[in-house]
């Protein structure tokens, strides 16, 4: 289980996150959205720990995650940023490997069978095994994409943490990478991802928390947090007949 205590957090002096207040359930599937600058990917990073807020408090469970040690919290959560620069070339698996560093700290021809094992699975759950022997700069932004989540698949974390994971990715790989998180729920993990595509959210998600203005506006089924009213107030669209999202205007 996620707590997350009223939360407060200001950057260079502006408040982005005010008062947030959330749980997640294991196994629970939850889509973060809201237009840009709402605060999804600072409540993300503070829940990952990795963004100490100025008040409230963020635990799994009953440990407060500002007090556990770095392997502690890897042991807890995995964390797919939305930029994900990688300063050396490496082999595409051996980058997946290091999903499994707080395993074993070994590149993979050196990680044990189980290690091994999650690092195949997770590449082939991604769509990334084609090209597992490419050097990674040598890959397209889609293929760098299917690649890190392979790493964050692969690691050992009871939940995962994501920002906007399908960014980079075409339709057909966001429906992929849509499913592939639900099925990750059904498996026993707990999954919270910030979504830029309300229809794919609505899609897969259990649950939606809409977040404008740093301020949680709406928390619920997707039907539900998604209705006509939060969809014209905070994203000036609405659904059409056809259940299609365009202009509110």
């Amino acid at each position: 289980m996620i707590n997350v205590s009223g939360i407060n957090v200001d950057l260079g002096g502006r408040p982005v996150l005010a008062d947030v207040s959330l749980s997640v359930a294991p196994r629970e599937f939850i889509g973060l959205v809201g237009p840009n600058g709402a605060g999804k990917s600072t409540l993300l990073r503070a829940i990952a720990g990795l963004l100490a807020p100025h008040s409230g408090k963020v635990a799994f469970g009953d440990a407060d995650i500002a007090s556990l040690t770095h392997r502690e919290r890897a042991l807890l959560v995995a964390w797919l940023p939305q930029v994900r620069p990688v300063a050396w070339n490496l082999i595409a698996e051996d980058l997946v490997a290091l999903g499994r560093f707080v395993t074993s700290p070994s590149p993979y021809d050196r990680c044990g069978p189980a290690d091994r094992a999650a690092i195949d699975d997770a590449l082939e759950r991604a769509g990334a095994t084609p090209y597992r022997h490419r050097p990674v700069h040598t890959l397209s932004g889609g293929e760098q994409a299917r690649l890190h989540l392979a790493r964050t698949l692969a690691t050992p974390s009871r939940a995962l943490l994501l920002d906007e994971p399908g960014a980079a990715l075409d339709i057909a790989h966001r429906l992929s990478l849509m499913q592939v998180l639900q099925d990750e729920c059904v498996a026993g993990r707990t999954v919270v991802a910030a979504v830029h595509d309300l229809d794919l959210a609505s899609r897969f998600c259990h649950r939606i928390i809409v977040l404008d203005k740093g301020r949680i506006v709406a928390d619920g089924a997707p039907d539900m947090a998604l209705d006509a009213p939060c969809l014209a107030r905070v994203f000036s669209v609405r659904r059409n007949a056809k259940g299609v999202f365009e202009p509110a205007g």
